[in-house]
């Protein structure tokens, strides 16, 4: 087997392996760390006999490779949580119980997930299309009024982190004029009783947060790469033919000046969660950056390494996408 399947088989094993350390270091970081989870599942007021028993309900009485072959075994099958004798079925795919609601963990994440979602792909669609085309307009335009205009827009873009973005957005159209609404917890999907207005305008500033510092940054380096791309010989010899400016730059110069822009939105998209945990916070919506950083304030282990396993997934997948779209637009990759 050669070409794309196997290469996509390859990445997948390391995909597996990756995930696999990524899994053994966290629960061991959880594990020795100072934090001790069975006093935080006990609560404020907890006896060191209630200890004792919070660790052997939670299974940390076990020994630590025990602990973690039992979480991993609930990757490939259902499994049985919880002291014994008062042992509950935990559903495949189980990521265990969360220490401080006994509730699976899988319906943590799947509660969470459409909030994190609806921030995320706003955000990516709209920090690309912005970032894309005023990079592109620059570059056209380089050293005219549109140019300097666009270049200084995204040195001051790039420069503000997402709270002072989000604290201002909020500052400025929900408390000042009053224009937007604060996120609300109940829309999450385009397609429930709100409609599309709805959902929009509800994560609208989740959004312009994240776009305003990724944009700026796409803007840069699509300008760069367009210039670079704009005074190669074969778009001379595109213009030479007869095509104008325009299908010039859409035929021949989109493909070779937005390959970087392509490894950019790859990454960007994998380590969406890092800008999406400050913006929840920011718009107290519940997805998983909020789940996460609640999870880790109380030491809840299941809840904390099932967020873990799953950022780490999706930066590795985005990784592996982003080598098979280079494939489809630069023909020097697919010939290698």
């Amino acid at each position: 087997m050669n070409g794309m399947p196997a290469f996509l088989l390859r990445r997948l094993a390391a995909t597996v392996g990756l995930l696999i350390v990524i899994s053994f270091v966290t629960f061991c970081l959880f594990q020795f760390g100072p934090a001790d989870p069975a006093a935080a599942a006990c609560g404020q007021e907890c006896t060191p006999e209630r200890v004792a028993e919070a660790r052997v309900a939670l299974g940390m009485d076990k020994p630590f490779l025990t602990q973690y072959f039992s979480y991993m075994s609930g990757l490939f099958d259902s499994r049985a949580v919880g002291a014994p004798g008062a042992q509950t079925l935990c559903e495949w795919p189980c990521l265990g119980k969360s220490f401080q609601t006994n509730e699976d963990v899988t319906t943590i994440i799947q509660r969470a997930l459409p909030y994190t979602l609806s921030v995320g792909v706003g955000a990516v669609v709209l920090w690309t299309v912005a970032g894309v085309t005023l990079g592109t307009l620059a570059a056209l335009r380089k050293g005219r009024t549109t140019d300097k205009l666009i270049v200084g827009a995204a040195s001051v873009g790039v420069s503000l982190p997402i709270p002072v973005t989000g604290l201002l957005l909020l500052l400025v159209f929900v408390s000042t004029f009053d224009v937007l609404p604060f996120t609300t917890n109940a829309i999450t999907s385009p397609f429930g009783p709100d409609g599309f207005g709805g959902w929009f305008l509800n994560y609208l500033l989740p959004w312009v947060a994240l776009a305003v510092l990724f944009s700026a940054q796409y803007v840069r380096v699509t300008r760069s790469n367009m210039l670079e791309t704009l005074g190669e010989d074969f778009m001379r010899t595109a213009r030479s033919k007869g095509l104008s400016r325009t299908q010039t730059v859409v035929r021949h110069g989109a493909r070779a000046g937005l390959t970087p822009v392509v490894t950019m939105l790859g990454l960007d998209i994998g380590l969406l969660l890092g800008g999406a945990v400050l913006t929840e916070q920011i718009f107290s919506v519940p997805g998983i950056g909020f789940t996460a950083v609640h999870a880790a304030q109380l030491g809840d282990l299941p809840v904390t390494m099932a967020i873990t396993m799953l950022a780490a997934f999706f930066i590795i997948v985005a990784n592996v996408i982003v080598d098979a779209v280079y494939a489809v637009i630069d023909p020097r990759v697919r010939a290698a």
